[in-house]
């Protein structure tokens, strides 16, 4: 086969509405920022790629970019050392710190992953084959998915509330669960806490438990809780939960709640990167990993991860930040390729209310994605919605995500501190 040479790679900032979540860091702000990247190749083929859409991370996709001229779509090693010689040694750490902590690899691996997406979008369809079979084959048709409940606001302040509504206790937390259940199907379900004392969300748990006494649960406090306050958690949830995800900070934090839990101890914060696998795996810290291929290097570094995991006996599942609908289909290609990615993976996709970049997103039906089969990624860019989220991210004073400051906003003695309780 000839080369398929780089051509054009063009970045498009967007945005779109996001609900007023809350987190231990703060509650999200009222419009979500992402980046689609286009790699075009001299024959016209175009592959897609989705990321964070912060004004820093632009800054570095940009700079990327313009390295990736003459890349053959093919050379994914290449497609790494042009990166790291374009943006250099760089740390840019997250400002709302739920992925964990930054180095300047992690970095690097977070601007080289909606690239080597987009050329294994290419890739495939070079060669008329989907995704997955680049990454090995899929072993799986559909990709089950978890309800991603979150504590919220009825609406973002001064708006009027959405159509989700307040969420703010075991009632609304059900209730949550229980919409978002009947238009999706999912069938596991996990809460985002660390926003209440811990008492209120073991609550909510219980009244989960209630309502959908066959569905998995999972309850992720951001590591908001000291490790004597995790481990007393887990013991008033023994039975309960499938697993319990970052519930303090740091792999030492991590083992010593590990030692003494009943349930196995998930993360995607103090596992990001390949060198906190040793220490992990030798002080038993966790027990699943969260895979993320927006920040562990793409794709195929993420099928590695899974892979060590394997080696290790450690389960894998798939974390979710607010995303599109190119994440979405680029996710459930990694999971139906990833043999031992055998619990539900996380997706943000109810909250975006149907907003897209893409003619027809993949649907999420009784609790999962059918894989697409199609050439590359499968799915196709609707220009005209890329212009719409574009112009929102114009009209928009957002340019880097803050939990923290939008809730001071509102409650201005609030502080950001892990751990809370």
């Amino acid at each position: 086969m000839n080369m398929l040479p780089v051509r054009e790679v063009v970045v498009t900032p967007v945005a779109f509405p996001d609900p007023p979540l809350l987190n231990s860091a703060g509650v999200h702000q009222p419009w979500a920022l992402r980046a689609v990247i286009q790699v075009r190749t001299a024959d016209g083929t175009t592959g897609l790629g989705e990321t964070y859409g912060d004004a820093p991370h632009l800054s570095l996709l940009n700079r990327a970019a313009g390295a990736l001229d003459g890349l053959d779509a093919f050379d994914l090693a290449g497609l790494r050392a042009r990166i790291a010689d374009a943006i250099g040694t760089v740390d840019a750490p997250d400002r709302h710190g739920l992925t964990g902590g930054s180095t300047a690899d992690k970095t690097l691996s977070k601007v080289v992953s909606p690239f080597e997406v987009a050329l294994l979008d290419i890739q495939g369809k070079a060669i008329g084959r989907p995704v997955h079979d680049l990454l090995g084959g899929k072993v799986r048709d559909r990709v089950p998915f978890s309800a991603y409940l979150f504590y919220k606001w009825a609406g973002h302040p001064g708006a009027e509330p959405d159509a989700w509504g307040e969420a703010l206790d075991p009632a609304g937390i059900v209730a949550q669960a229980r919409a978002m259940i009947d238009r999706y199907g999912f069938s596991s379900i996990k809460l985002k806490g660390g926003v209440f004392p811990p008492e209120e969300e073991i609550a909510a748990i219980r009244a989960l438990r209630d309502a959908f006494p066959e569905l998995p649960l999972r309850l992720d406090p951001n590591a908001a809780w000291t490790p004597s306050t995790s481990i007393k958690v887990a013991e008033q949830t023994d039975g309960l939960l499938e697993y319990l995800e970052d519930p303090t900070g740091g792999l030492a934090g991590m083992a010593e709640v590990a030692a003494l839990a009943p349930m196995p101890l998930a993360t995607n914060m103090c596992v990001v990167a390949f060198a906190d696998l040793p220490e992990a795996i030798m002080r038993d810290s966790v027990q699943i990993v969260l895979a993320d291929h927006h920040y562990w290097g793409g794709l195929r570094a993420s099928a590695e991860l899974a892979a060590m995991c394997r080696v290790w006996g450690l389960g894998v599942s798939m974390h979710s930040n607010s995303h599109l609908g190119i994440s979405l289909a680029a996710m459930t290609h990694l999971a139906a390729a990833t043999p031992n990615l055998t619990y539900a993976v996380d997706t943000h996709t109810p909250w975006q209310s149907g907003v897209d970049v893409l003619v027809e997103p993949l649907a999420i039906t009784e609790g999962a994605a059918i894989v697409p089969d199609g050439p590359g990624l499968g799915v196709t860019l609707d220009e005209d919605a890329l212009a719409r989220l574009h112009e929102n991210w114009l009209h928009t004073d957002i340019r880097e995500r803050d939990d923290t400051a939008y809730r001071q906003r509102f409650e201005p003695d609030y502080v950001k501190r892990r751990p809370r309780w």
